[in-house]
């Protein structure tokens, strides 16, 4: 390799010197003498160029050295180094304040914490809404202050997927909306909003829509039963008057049908934070079901494939209702003879629920719409199927409840796969058993 040619010149001098030493010691007749005095004096240099760049890297804002030769380029080299990292040092400083005052800014609150959960900073909104008093807090932990156990479980699971909603109890009732977001080596953003007004609408919206659900029931249950009585007597009445009235009941069936949707979502909705801590046999779960389609729908072919006896932590009843409500979608978008699967299955660290059909298929455009309450994909199949356009919605929220994924894979003309993957913190292993209905 050659050397740069500061440092053969500096090779060159020391060679220089040491023949220099050794010709004076010649002269004494003591030549080795003299090159150890020349390299002990050379080496005395070096300690000393050495001292006065420890000093000046003590103290890097005085003026850098002079030196000659290889030393006068280290100063160089060292001076230039020192004046890139605080041009960076600026630059990343000044992004940082631009993202503090970004963040200062902001309605909503924004804490920044540390690998080990110590607060770094946090700004006015999130002092008002969990109590903080920056920057007397900073490096303190963050769990600390802010004593609230459904935060504390959140914040240590490390699963941010879903934002977490806190209902504080005081004087006013106050809804608040947490975020956590990852970012570098472990640090974490939580974001804290004041959800208040949008949780109170929601929730009259929820009352509204149960109240008059439950209360349109009586007056429906009475105009379907007087429907029922004359319709059982139809051949006294005259021939113009049972086409109408058997459309009627037929209306009034499917509005039944959907005010029991609307109730049931309604009551689903206003269980899902409620912890499950019942153990569902899924086995028995989609036995039962698979009796009960048989009857209701002898005509349909439908099988269960089970490769796991698996039991999840859930509710029961909300369970049963959304794997019906796929299956029924299944039935409504397939033909009469097409085969529907369901099965229950062990991947990885989830157990996996998944309907498929072999029917009209979904296209992408529609999927991520399809969970919205009275959502149609086709008005005019919808209306022939019958159905109340809140099925989906209710599997939605059973999901949710459950702590479960929801995913939808489905091509047009070729069929639709509905499924459901459970966590594995909610199970409990069995035997596995195979079985196909």
């Amino acid at each position: 390799m050659r050397l740069p040619g500061s440092w053969l010149l500096e090779v060159q001098r020391l060679g220089l010197l040491i023949l220099a030493g050794a010709a004076i010691g010649w002269l004494f007749d003591r030549p080795f003498v003299g090159v150890a005095l020349v390299t002990v004096v050379y080496a005395a240099h070096w300690l000393h160029q050495l001292l006065r760049i420890r000093r000046w890297l003590e103290d890097p804002e005085q003026s850098p050295p002079e030196g000659l030769g290889i030393w006068g380029e280290v100063y160089d080299q060292i001076y230039h180094l020192q004046r890139r990292n605080r041009e960076g040092y600026a630059r990343l400083q000044s992004m940082v304040d631009y993202l503090q005052d970004s963040f200062a800014a902001m309605r909503d609150g924004v804490v920044m914490v540390d690998e080990g959960g110590a607060i770094e900073w946090s700004n006015a909104a999130a002092q008002h809404l969990l109590g903080l008093q920056y920057p007397r807090d900073r490096g303190q932990s963050l769990l600390n202050l802010v004593r609230i156990p459904e935060f504390h479980k959140y914040f240590l699971a490390g699963q941010y997927a879903e934002p977490l909603q806190l209902r504080l109890s005081g004087e006013t009732q106050q809804v608040l909306q947490c975020e956590v977001t990852p970012f570098g080596a472990g640090d974490r953003l939580v974001f804290v909003r004041d959800i208040t007004k949008m949780a109170r609408l929601e929730q009259m919206r929820r009352d509204f829509v149960g109240n008059v659900s439950h209360e349109l029931r009586t007056p429906l249950t009475v105009i379907k039963g007087y429907l029922d009585t004359i319709l059982a007597n139809s051949d006294q009445l005259d021939r113009r008057f049972v086409r109408p009235l058997q459309q009627m009941e037929q209306q009034a069936g499917r509005m039944e049908n959907l005010l029991k949707d609307l109730l049931w979502l309604s009551r689903i909705e206003s269980v899902r934070s409620q912890d499950k801590y019942e153990m569902v046999d899924m086995v028995a779960l989609l036995e039962e079901l698979a009796d009960e389609l048989q009857t209701s729908h002898p005509g349909r072919r439908l099988e269960i494939q089970l490769e796991t006896r698996d039991r999840i932590k859930g509710d029961y009843r909300e369970l049963h209702s959304a794997i019906s409500n796929l299956v029924l979608n299944a039935f409504k978008y397939s033909d009469d003879d097409s085969l529907v699967t369901v099965s229950w299955r062990r991947r990885g660290e989830h157990c996996l629920l998944s309907v498929q059909d072999r029917g009209i298929g979904i296209a992408e455009n529609h999927i991520p719409r399809i969970t919205e309450r009275f959502y149609r994909v086709d008005d005019s199949r919808s209306s022939q199927t019958g159905g109340t356009g809140l099925g989906l919605a209710i599997v939605k929220h059973v999901a949710a409840a459950h702590r479960a994924e929801l995913s939808v894979d489905s091509k047009p003309g070729v069929g639709s796969t509905f499924s459901l993957a459970f966590p594995a913190s909610g199970m409990e292993s069995r035997p596995d058993s195979r079985r196909s209905a």
